[in-house]
């Protein structure tokens, strides 16, 4: 399994970034290894839209689930289009979320949870 953490600086000893579609990176950890990579947000200077273009982006990068703080409502509708799974958090580093999401500790957002942003 791949799963996307949204990161403001792609390590993943730092503090988590609770921005989905306006993150600067994403890392992109294989469950089944323990491997990861950092990755720039493609959506991160967008006018608008990031959201779905973010779904997408990662989609195409065979991420089956996303950990983040918030997901608007365009974003979350992109993830209900995609086979890709939104989990949410408060708190913590990429490493420790992963364990969280291992140990069935994290939620899985049911909606969107917070307003559109538009620049």
């Amino acid at each position: 399994m791949k799963i996307a953490i949204s990161s403001p600086d792609g390590k993943a000893d730092s503090e988590f970034s609770g921005r989905f579609g306006r993150c600067e990176y994403f890392i992109l950890m294989q469950t089944d290894t323990d491997e990861w990579e950092k990755v720039k947000n493609p959506a991160r200077g967008s006018r608008g839209g990031s959201g779905p273009q973010v779904v997408q982006f990662l989609a195409n990068q065979g991420v089956d689930v996303i950990i983040s703080g918030r997901y608007g409502p365009n974003a979350y509708t992109a993830l209900q289009a995609s086979a890709v799974e939104p989990y949410l958090a408060q708190s913590g580093t990429p490493l420790d979320l992963l364990g969280a999401f291992r140990e069935g500790k994290l939620r899985k957002a049911a909606g969107p949870s917070g307003p559109g942003h538009h620049r």
